[in-house]
């Protein structure tokens, strides 16, 4: 079973790939459902030396990071590089 950890933000590094695929809105939106209901869905990160790659929940990592957050709830696993 995978274990919830906190993970700085400014550790995870976002592919460029998957950067482009960011919606804004979608970001607004769930930054309004985090303050009201709190992070529903944490992240999924995959270690790569010192820092972490984001494997899934962009639109979730950039609404923390619009919130003012350091730090985000997610879980590591072990995922090939894209």
């Amino acid at each position: 079973m995978m274990k919830r950890e906190q993970f700085e933000i400014a550790r995870i590094y976002v592919p460029v790939k998957r950067r482009a695929t960011l919606e804004p809105a979608k970001v607004d939106a769930l930054a309004a459902a985090i303050l009201a209901e709190g992070m529903q869905t944490p992240i999924l990160v995959r270690a790569d030396g010192d820092r972490f790659v984001l494997v899934e929940g962009l639109h979730r990592l950039e609404a923390a990071k619009s919130l003012g957050e350091t730090t985000i709830a997610g879980y590591r696993v072990s995922a090939r590089k894209h």
